[in-house]
């Protein structure tokens, strides 16, 4: 991938020199929905946190039996104003830029403004508006403060443990999750939260993977974009985002951790429907045509 082709975003706040990542929230231990959460339970998140979802503490909110509710005295440290200076900060900061690039470009033709998120790059745990965001929860996306937490540790454990090495499987994780801010603010997040506990909660998983495969779509609109600009794409590029999508889908990660694939338990879509919908905002680059919603077949 040429990332060096992008403009580097200069909405990245690296926390990664702070102590514990950038301190920790004030007001007590972590609780979903009035239940403490175990060990047990942190396990199954963490795995599901790896697929690249919208918010970990939602996961946990669900296997918790509850909402997920906000610390009440989140203190989060002022952000520093300096670039980062290392190689993997500055592919992150490029390929952020790109992403402000195409969405702004795509508001625009709509009518609208694009209104960038930060991303917060830690080590460790961090506070976030969502509560504590914790590295082995993987990148996620909080809509509390619009902002993107990556501990960029989490590439190790994509290149090394599940199988999907390469700087444009890199690049797709920060785009999907930028996916995520994108329907946060088209009002598509406000609107799924509005469904919980209005259906059951096999119905909201298949919510759920609806929402998943419109951002990994939405990642795909911004390779295509990106591409047709800057020429960002090279050879392989696009069978590692591919790889990345069939590493991380709910039926190869259910397969690997327990050996068999509950259907009525995913939430994030399988292999195949990742790679179909990433696939499909890469070849026509139109939000329309990313209506996961509205689609018989996914």
């Amino acid at each position: 991938m040429k990332w060096g082709r992008n403009r580097q975003s200069d909405q990245v706040e690296d926390r990664r020199s702070q102590p514990g990542g950038g301190g920790l929230p004030t007001g007590g231990g972590r609780r979903v929905g009035g239940k403490g959460i175990g060990l047990g339970t942190i396990v199954i998140a963490l795995v599901a946190g790896w697929i690249f979802g919208i918010n970990p503490m939602t996961i946990l909110g669900a296997l918790g039996g509850g909402d997920f509710s906000p610390l009440p005295q989140t203190q989060t440290a002022p952000a520093p104003t300096r670039q980062p200076t290392d190689d993997m900060g500055q592919f992150v900061a490029a390929v952020l830029g790109g992403t402000e690039d195409v969405w702004s470009e795509i508001f625009r033709q709509g009518g609208s403004e694009y209104r960038k998120p930060r991303l917060v790059l830690f080590r460790g745990a961090t506070p976030t508006a969502c509560g504590t965001g914790q590295s082995a929860m993987g990148p996620f996306y909080c809509p509390g403060d619009e902002k993107v937490y990556i501990d960029l540790s989490f590439y190790d454990t994509l290149r090394r443990e599940l199988g999907a090495p390469g700087d444009f499987a890199q690049a797709y994780v920060i785009a999907h999750e930028v996916g995520h801010h994108v329907q946060n603010l088209l009002g598509i997040t406000d609107k799924m939260e509005q469904m919980r506990g209005r259906v059951s909660q096999r119905e909201y998983n298949a919510l759920s993977v609806r929402l998943e495969l419109q951002a990994d779509c939405f990642a795909g609109i911004w390779a295509h974009h990106n591409h047709k600009t800057q020429a960002i794409l090279e050879p392989g590029d696009v069978d590692e985002a591919l790889n990345a999508a069939a590493a991380i889908g709910d039926d190869a990660l259910q397969r690997k951790s327990q050996g068999q694939i509950v259907p009525d338990s995913f939430t994030h879509g399988t292999s195949a429907q990742r790679q179909r919908w990433f696939h499909t905002g890469l070849e026509h680059g139109q939000v329309s045509l990313c209506d996961t919603f509205s689609a018989r077949s996914l």
